[in-house]
């Protein structure tokens, strides 16, 4: 599986996921953002040095993930972005063997790139 930024098995448009080898193209329609969670390590440490380790029960966090491919009606958002998102609301979908994320931009709590270093703070309300 590749992403690819443009066309999707010739058919112009928004970013895809390109199935090739016998299964159907994947185009994201509207405000669909499709992300691949990042495998951060199982364990976490704390400033002061304590291990946390991933059973601990802890309040609600939010994770980080990598874009992968986006619909055509978004804005902010461009593939190989990273977004941080609430994963409790989210609904999974497995391709290939591979889990990743699909949710609407405005579930998007913030993202990260190198492009955003513009000194706006990206927000509007």
């Amino acid at each position: 599986m590749s992403v690819v930024s443009g066309d999707v098995n010739g058919v112009g448009g928004a970013a895809g996921i390109d199935m090739s080898g016998g299964s159907l193209p994947i185009r994201l329609l509207h405000d669909r953002v499709l992300v691949r969670p990042r495998e951060d390590s199982a364990d976490r440490r704390s400033k002061a040095g304590i291990v946390i380790p991933a059973t601990a029960q802890m309040g609600k966090r939010l994770a980080w993930a990598d874009v992968v491919a986006i619909g055509t009606a978004v804005r902010t958002i461009q593939v190989a972005d990273r977004v941080l998102y609430d994963p409790e609301d989210r609904a999974e979908v497995e391709l290939h063997s591979t889990t990743y994320i699909l949710m609407r931009e405005r579930d998007v709590h913030a993202v990260a790139a190198e492009r955003l270093d513009d000194g706006l703070t990206g927000l509007y309300l």
